[in-house]
Protein backbone atom coordinates (compact mmCIF):
# COMPACT_ATOMS: atom_id res chain seq x y z
CA UNK A 1 0.00 0.00 0.00
CA UNK A 2 1.06 3.66 -0.82
CA UNK A 3 -0.04 6.10 1.92
CA UNK A 4 0.29 9.50 1.43
CA UNK A 5 -0.56 12.92 2.81
CA UNK A 6 -2.20 15.91 0.84
CA UNK A 7 -3.78 18.78 1.20
CA UNK A 8 -7.07 19.78 -0.59
CA UNK A 9 -9.08 22.79 -0.30
CA UNK A 10 -6.70 23.83 2.40
CA UNK A 11 -7.90 20.71 4.30
CA UNK A 12 -4.83 17.54 5.77
CA UNK A 13 -6.11 14.75 4.53
CA UNK A 14 -4.59 11.00 4.32
CA UNK A 15 -4.87 9.08 0.80
CA UNK A 16 -4.07 6.12 -0.77
CA UNK A 17 -2.16 5.70 -4.27
CA UNK A 18 -4.18 3.96 -6.74
CA UNK A 19 -2.33 1.76 -9.76
CA UNK A 20 -4.22 4.38 -12.03
CA UNK A 21 -2.29 7.18 -10.20
CA UNK A 22 -5.37 8.38 -9.13
CA UNK A 23 -5.56 9.11 -4.87
CA UNK A 24 -8.52 8.08 -2.37
CA UNK A 25 -9.05 10.00 0.73
CA UNK A 26 -10.10 8.14 3.41
CA UNK A 27 -13.60 9.96 4.25
CA UNK A 28 -14.39 8.55 0.58
CA UNK A 29 -14.33 4.87 2.40
CA UNK A 30 -16.37 6.00 5.01
CA UNK A 31 -18.84 7.19 2.82
CA UNK A 32 -18.77 4.05 0.31
CA UNK A 33 -18.77 1.55 3.18
CA UNK A 34 -21.38 3.46 5.64
CA UNK A 35 -18.37 3.63 7.91
CA UNK A 36 -17.36 6.05 10.60
CA UNK A 37 -13.74 4.88 11.29
CA UNK A 38 -11.66 6.36 8.84
CA UNK A 39 -12.67 10.04 9.06
CA UNK A 40 -10.54 10.60 11.73
CA UNK A 41 -7.56 8.47 11.29
CA UNK A 42 -3.88 9.87 11.00
CA UNK A 43 -0.35 8.40 9.67
CA UNK A 44 0.00 7.58 12.96
CA UNK A 45 -2.50 5.40 13.74
CA UNK A 46 -1.50 3.60 10.94
CA UNK A 47 1.73 2.85 11.85
CA UNK A 48 0.80 1.73 14.89
CA UNK A 49 -2.45 -0.73 13.82
CA UNK A 50 -1.63 -2.99 11.81
CA UNK A 51 -5.49 -4.36 11.83
CA UNK A 52 -6.29 -0.76 10.63
CA UNK A 53 -4.19 -1.08 7.56
CA UNK A 54 -5.88 -4.57 6.84
CA UNK A 55 -9.12 -3.01 7.20
CA UNK A 56 -8.21 -0.46 4.64
CA UNK A 57 -7.22 -3.03 2.29
CA UNK A 58 -10.57 -4.79 2.69
CA UNK A 59 -12.51 -1.83 1.76
CA UNK A 60 -10.46 -1.20 -1.26
CA UNK A 61 -11.10 -4.16 -2.33
CA UNK A 62 -14.55 -4.76 -1.52
CA UNK A 63 -15.50 -1.01 -2.73
CA UNK A 64 -13.17 -0.82 -5.99
CA UNK A 65 -16.18 0.00 -8.58
CA UNK A 66 -17.37 2.65 -5.85
CA UNK A 67 -14.04 4.31 -4.96
CA UNK A 68 -13.53 4.98 -8.83
CA UNK A 69 -15.83 7.99 -8.69
CA UNK A 70 -14.50 9.21 -5.80
CA UNK A 71 -10.81 9.07 -6.77
CA UNK A 72 -8.60 12.14 -7.18
CA UNK A 73 -5.71 12.66 -10.25
CA UNK A 74 -2.50 12.71 -8.67
CA UNK A 75 -1.80 16.41 -10.22
CA UNK A 76 -4.59 17.87 -8.72
CA UNK A 77 -3.50 17.55 -5.04
CA UNK A 78 -0.52 19.28 -2.86
CA UNK A 79 1.63 17.10 -1.44
CA UNK A 80 2.39 16.95 2.65
CA UNK A 81 5.05 14.84 4.04
CA UNK A 82 4.72 11.16 3.89
CA UNK A 83 4.65 11.02 7.62
CA UNK A 84 3.94 14.61 8.74
CA UNK A 85 4.56 14.16 12.58
CA UNK A 86 7.66 11.33 12.82
CA UNK A 87 8.97 10.61 16.41
CA UNK A 88 13.51 10.63 16.13
CA UNK A 89 15.15 10.98 12.86
CA UNK A 90 18.08 8.48 13.07
CA UNK A 91 20.54 9.42 10.72
CA UNK A 92 23.33 6.84 9.73
CA UNK A 93 26.62 8.45 7.88
CA UNK A 94 29.09 7.08 5.99
CA UNK A 95 27.06 4.09 4.74
CA UNK A 96 27.81 3.29 1.55
CA UNK A 97 31.13 1.85 0.57
CA UNK A 98 32.04 3.75 -2.46
CA UNK A 99 30.32 6.55 -0.92
CA UNK A 100 32.70 6.59 2.05
CA UNK A 101 35.66 6.00 -1.13
CA UNK A 102 34.94 9.18 -2.46
CA UNK A 103 34.83 11.54 0.33
CA UNK A 104 38.28 9.56 1.27
CA UNK A 105 36.95 8.29 5.00
CA UNK A 106 37.44 5.23 6.81
CA UNK A 107 35.39 2.87 6.09
CA UNK A 108 33.00 2.29 9.33
CA UNK A 109 33.17 -0.44 11.34
CA UNK A 110 30.46 0.31 13.63
CA UNK A 111 27.80 2.59 12.42
CA UNK A 112 27.88 6.48 12.48
CA UNK A 113 24.50 7.88 14.65
CA UNK A 114 23.74 11.77 14.00
CA UNK A 115 19.81 13.09 14.31
CA UNK A 116 17.84 15.66 12.39
CA UNK A 117 15.02 16.73 14.10
CA UNK A 118 11.10 15.94 13.53
CA UNK A 119 10.66 19.56 11.86
CA UNK A 120 13.13 19.42 9.29
CA UNK A 121 10.43 17.17 7.46
CA UNK A 122 9.24 18.73 4.22
CA UNK A 123 6.89 17.44 0.91
CA UNK A 124 7.25 16.34 -2.16
CA UNK A 125 7.48 19.45 -4.69
CA UNK A 126 8.11 21.81 -1.94
CA UNK A 127 10.49 24.68 -2.20
CA UNK A 128 13.29 24.26 0.01
CA UNK A 129 15.08 27.57 1.05
CA UNK A 130 18.55 27.39 1.03
CA UNK A 131 20.14 28.84 4.39
CA UNK A 132 21.09 32.04 4.81
CA UNK A 133 24.31 31.03 6.69
CA UNK A 134 25.73 28.54 3.96
CA UNK A 135 27.36 28.29 0.46
CA UNK A 136 27.73 24.62 0.38
CA UNK A 137 24.50 22.43 0.15
CA UNK A 138 24.16 19.32 -0.94
CA UNK A 139 21.69 17.11 -1.47
CA UNK A 140 21.87 12.66 -0.49
CA UNK A 141 19.80 9.96 -1.72
CA UNK A 142 18.57 7.81 0.91
CA UNK A 143 15.88 4.81 1.83
CA UNK A 144 14.11 6.01 5.21
CA UNK A 145 12.98 3.48 6.90
CA UNK A 146 9.82 3.90 9.72
CA UNK A 147 9.64 1.58 12.47
CA UNK A 148 5.93 0.16 13.14
CA UNK A 149 6.40 -1.16 16.10
CA UNK A 150 8.04 -0.65 19.96
CA UNK A 151 11.99 -2.17 19.59
CA UNK A 152 13.93 -3.18 21.77
CA UNK A 153 17.13 -5.41 21.67
CA UNK A 154 15.79 -6.98 18.19
CA UNK A 155 17.54 -9.34 16.85
CA UNK A 156 18.63 -9.18 13.21
CA UNK A 157 17.03 -12.23 12.11
CA UNK A 158 13.50 -10.67 13.14
CA UNK A 159 14.41 -6.90 12.71
CA UNK A 160 12.42 -6.20 9.83
CA UNK A 161 9.41 -7.44 11.17
CA UNK A 162 9.58 -4.13 13.02
CA UNK A 163 9.01 -1.89 10.07
CA UNK A 164 6.00 -0.52 8.93
CA UNK A 165 7.67 0.95 5.63
CA UNK A 166 9.96 2.76 3.69
CA UNK A 167 10.16 6.22 1.89
CA UNK A 168 12.29 8.34 -0.02
CA UNK A 169 14.57 10.88 1.80
CA UNK A 170 16.85 13.78 0.56
CA UNK A 171 19.10 14.44 3.37
CA UNK A 172 20.01 17.54 2.96
CA UNK A 173 23.71 19.08 4.25
CA UNK A 174 24.94 22.44 4.27
CA UNK A 175 28.57 20.86 3.97
CA UNK A 176 30.50 24.56 5.46
CA UNK A 177 27.92 24.28 8.89
CA UNK A 178 28.40 20.14 8.77
CA UNK A 179 32.13 20.39 8.88
CA UNK A 180 32.65 23.75 11.63
CA UNK A 181 32.71 21.42 14.22
CA UNK A 182 33.75 17.68 14.87
CA UNK A 183 29.57 17.67 15.60
CA UNK A 184 27.36 16.88 12.22
CA UNK A 185 24.08 18.18 13.30
CA UNK A 186 24.38 22.20 12.66
CA UNK A 187 24.36 21.25 9.02
CA UNK A 188 21.95 18.26 9.24
CA UNK A 189 18.88 20.67 10.89
CA UNK A 190 18.06 23.76 8.83
CA UNK A 191 14.66 24.34 7.87
CA UNK A 192 13.01 21.53 5.57
CA UNK A 193 16.25 19.50 5.15
CA UNK A 194 14.52 16.18 5.18
CA UNK A 195 12.01 16.17 2.56
CA UNK A 196 10.45 13.13 2.48
CA UNK A 197 7.96 10.73 0.49
CA UNK A 198 6.05 11.46 -2.21
CA UNK A 199 4.72 7.62 -0.29
CA UNK A 200 5.38 5.75 2.77
CA UNK A 201 5.03 2.31 1.32
CA UNK A 202 4.29 -1.03 3.48
CA UNK A 203 6.98 -3.20 3.87
CA UNK A 204 4.97 -6.07 2.29
CA UNK A 205 4.70 -4.14 -1.22
CA UNK A 206 8.84 -3.11 -1.04
CA UNK A 207 9.76 -6.91 0.05
CA UNK A 208 13.93 -7.23 0.50
CA UNK A 209 15.12 -3.08 1.37
CA UNK A 210 18.61 -4.51 0.90
CA UNK A 211 18.49 -4.91 -2.66
CA UNK A 212 17.11 -1.79 -4.09
CA UNK A 213 18.23 0.83 -6.88
CA UNK A 214 18.90 4.21 -5.59
CA UNK A 215 19.36 7.29 -7.82
CA UNK A 216 19.44 11.12 -7.59
CA UNK A 217 19.28 13.74 -10.27
CA UNK A 218 19.83 17.01 -10.03
CA UNK A 219 18.17 19.26 -13.05
CA UNK A 220 17.58 15.94 -15.03
CA UNK A 221 21.28 15.31 -14.94
CA UNK A 222 21.95 11.65 -13.25
CA UNK A 223 24.18 12.11 -10.00
CA UNK A 224 24.05 8.70 -7.95
CA UNK A 225 23.21 5.26 -9.23
CA UNK A 226 23.58 2.62 -6.92
CA UNK A 227 21.68 0.02 -4.90
CA UNK A 228 20.93 -0.48 -1.06
CA UNK A 229 23.34 -3.75 -1.32
CA UNK A 230 26.25 -1.46 -1.29
CA UNK A 231 25.21 -0.27 2.50
CA UNK A 232 28.17 -1.37 5.06
CA UNK A 233 25.71 -1.95 7.48
CA UNK A 234 21.93 -3.29 6.13
CA UNK A 235 18.65 -1.94 7.35
CA UNK A 236 18.63 -5.11 9.69
CA UNK A 237 21.74 -4.74 10.57
CA UNK A 238 20.98 -0.62 11.97
CA UNK A 239 18.01 -1.67 13.86
CA UNK A 240 19.34 -4.51 16.00
CA UNK A 241 22.26 -2.12 16.45
CA UNK A 242 20.28 0.67 17.34
CA UNK A 243 17.53 -1.49 19.63
CA UNK A 244 20.58 -1.91 22.01
CA UNK A 245 21.39 1.56 22.68
CA UNK A 246 17.78 3.07 22.23
CA UNK A 247 14.08 2.76 21.99
CA UNK A 248 12.88 2.67 18.62
CA UNK A 249 9.12 3.65 18.71
CA UNK A 250 6.48 3.63 16.05
CA UNK A 251 6.93 6.52 13.90
CA UNK A 252 10.70 6.87 14.03
CA UNK A 253 12.56 7.43 10.73
CA UNK A 254 15.55 5.60 10.07
CA UNK A 255 17.95 7.91 7.16
CA UNK A 256 20.00 5.08 5.83
CA UNK A 257 23.02 6.52 4.28
CA UNK A 258 23.91 7.90 0.90
CA UNK A 259 25.55 5.95 -1.78
CA UNK A 260 28.41 7.64 -3.86
CA UNK A 261 28.12 10.74 -6.05
CA UNK A 262 27.01 13.85 -3.94
CA UNK A 263 28.81 17.22 -3.94
CA UNK A 264 31.05 16.64 -1.87
CA UNK A 265 32.97 13.72 -3.49
CA UNK A 266 33.47 15.74 -6.62
CA UNK A 267 37.17 17.22 -6.63
CA UNK A 268 36.93 20.99 -4.79
CA UNK A 269 37.12 23.01 -8.39
CA UNK A 270 34.46 20.63 -9.63
CA UNK A 271 32.20 21.64 -6.77
CA UNK A 272 29.02 23.37 -7.67
CA UNK A 273 26.81 23.90 -4.80
CA UNK A 274 23.06 23.55 -4.89
CA UNK A 275 21.86 26.85 -5.81
CA UNK A 276 18.46 28.87 -6.11
CA UNK A 277 16.34 27.26 -9.10
CA UNK A 278 18.03 24.28 -8.79
CA UNK A 279 15.65 20.95 -8.97
CA UNK A 280 16.36 17.45 -7.05
CA UNK A 281 14.59 14.43 -7.48
CA UNK A 282 14.95 11.02 -5.68
CA UNK A 283 14.57 7.64 -7.21
CA UNK A 284 14.81 4.48 -5.19
CA UNK A 285 13.20 1.61 -7.08
CA UNK A 286 9.42 0.84 -6.10
CA UNK A 287 9.00 3.89 -3.76
CA UNK A 288 7.91 6.57 -6.43
CA UNK A 289 10.24 9.62 -7.01
CA UNK A 290 10.55 12.72 -4.56
CA UNK A 291 11.40 15.81 -6.09
CA UNK A 292 12.40 19.25 -4.58
CA UNK A 293 13.22 22.83 -5.72
CA UNK A 294 15.19 25.03 -3.98
CA UNK A 295 14.67 29.04 -3.41
CA UNK A 296 17.20 31.84 -1.76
Amino acid sequence: MKILTFYLNEQEKIGIKLENNTIIDFTQLDKVSDSTKLSSVTVDDLIRDPELISHVNELIEKYASELGEYAIPEEDITFGPCVPRPGKIICIGLNYRRHAIETNAPIPTIPIVFSKFSDTVASHLEEIPLPKKSNEVDYEAELGVVIGRRSVDVPRDYALDYVFGYCNVNDLSARDLQMCTHQWLLGKTCEKFAPIGPYLVTADEVGDPNKLGIRAFVNGEKRQDSNTSDMIFHVDEIIEYLSQYMVLEPGDIILTGTPEGVILGFPEEQRNWLKAGDSVTIEIEKLGALTNTFRD
